[in-house]
């Protein structure tokens, strides 16, 4: 079922490898346009723009675009006892890790009188992006929330695109994550303009603006924070989810199987990738693709994912070259099922998250491990790591000079200031010692 990419005795560069690496077809800018336009609609028009396109992408208008805070409380009562149980859980857990992730403050003494401060400071407000297509997200409410939560930040709004099953507003369980973890703001609105109502704020459903925007989406979403990323940061541009499973011929050739379906089950565009030094376990692997895809609820999806151009097996000739097209590929999600996956984890540089050993599959991270599953898709683990409290944290430093302090740089700024020619510079701190 899957394709078969061999590097078996070739010695590739990193340009060579980036070019070899499997990727879905889709195009960030093609769809920025279109989200750009949509944007500029909910500029312009406000609710009656979000109200429009619910109608014309979710085929359904929202009666109100603000949930109500009785239909939190109905979906909160209305959660059925295992997954309260569950929500609950991942809360506890992924709050737990996350408060991990929040740097302390710093105090650095440079010399007398000379005192450099480092804080950690929330952004004041955000907008947390929960999609509601393929699937229903209550998991992805437990890992935007949490964090931002750890990192102290004040004020939290959060959307999912209207269902048209429940009369336009937002899933119920998406509901009942948001009020057990206390979020009273929710709105019934997706795609591009969602991510706009959030940058630029909706004073008609006193929807002001936020400071960030996080949270995975469609292509359109992930244009839509490109275009706004300046106006509002952002955590990333979240395309296809993607899995890449570096395993030996020790491992366990169903759970490896089992993986790379789960991943697929998500999208068409899903990539699933196993990498290995066996060609048999390489094809025991495909065998178990081929069975678990045709017994799966979703197996269309499964094997339009598993058959495109993003999924492979890469056969490699040792563990270290596995290792060596993993960080080309920098996989949201990498498994490593090996003999000895502490080894081969000692030469990854790239991945979002990495799960070690045959029982440590993505989806135990997708709900329960306690780490974030909102990660960087793309290859952008590459160049950028998955959400956490820091991403809601900004560096701040603190500077506490006397005179004592300034005196002993005084020399050294008068003669920067004067080689830059910049001299008012310098006539500043000369100034305080005439």
């Amino acid at each position: 079922m899957l394709r078969t990419i061999d590097l078996r005795g070739t010695t590739l560069s990193s340009a060579e490898l980036l070019a070899l690496v499997p990727r879905a077809v889709t195009d960030v800018t093609a769809a920025l346009g279109t989200a750009a336009g949509l944007i500029q609609d909910v500029r312009e028009q406000g609710e009656h723009a979000l109200l429009d396109q619910s109608e014309r992408f979710d085929r359904v208008r929202p009666a109100a675009l603000r949930v109500p805070a009785a239909e939190l409380a109905a979906a909160e009562a209305a959660l059925a006892d295992d997954v309260r149980a569950a929500i609950r859980s991942a809360i506890e857990r992924v709050r737990a890790a996350s408060e991990a992730q929040v740097p302390p403050a710093r105090r650095t003494e440079l010399a007398p009188g000379a005192v450099v401060e480092q804080r950690w400071q929330p952004v004041a407000r955000v907008g947390l992006y929960v999609p509601g297509g393929k699937a229903v997200y209550p998991s992805s409410v437990v890992m935007n929330v949490v964090p931002a939560q750890v990192a102290g930040v004040g004020s939290i709004a959060l959307c999912s695109p209207p269902q048209a099953a429940f009369g336009g507003s937002v899933h119920p369980t998406v509901l009942a994550a948001a009020a057990l973890l206390g979020i009273d703001e929710v709105y019934a609105m997706g795609g591009a303009g969602a991510i706009g109502a959030f940058a630029y704020g909706v004073p008609g459903i006193g929807l002001e603006p936020v400071s960030m925007v996080t949270g995975p989406g469609n292509v359109f979403v992930a244009a839509a924070k490109r275009a706004v990323q300046g106006v509002v940061g952002i955590d990333a541009e979240a395309g296809p989810t993607d899995i890449l499973v570096i395993a030996d011929a020790g491992a366990n050739a169903d759970f490896v199987a089992a993986d790379l379906v789960s991943q697929a089950e998500h999208d068409e565009l899903a990539a699933s990738v196993l990498v290995t030094d066996s060609a048999e376990f390489a094809a025991a692997v495909d065998a178990r693709v081929e069975a678990r895809a045709t017994a799966t609820a979703h197996s269309e999806r499964v094997r339009t994912a598993m058959t495109g151009p993003q999924s492979a097996i890469v056969l490699v000739d040792d563990l270290p070259q596995a290792a060596r097209f993993a960080n080309a590929f920098g996989a949201e999600h990498l498994e490593i099922q090996t003999s000895d996956p502490d080894a081969v984890l000692a030469g990854i540089e790239s991945a979002g998250a990495i799960f070690l050993g045959p029982y440590s599959p993505v989806s135990l991270g997708d709900y329960a491990a306690g780490s974030n599953h909102v990660l960087p898709t793309g290859g952008a683990s590459r160049f950028s790591s998955g959400l956490s409290a820091s991403t809601f944290l900004r560096p701040q430093q603190i500077v506490r000079y006397e005179e004592e302090g300034l005196a002993g740089v005084a020399p050294a700024i008068a003669a920067l200031s004067a080689e830059e020619d910049l001299p008012a510079h310098g006539e500043a701190v000369t100034a305080r010692f005439a």
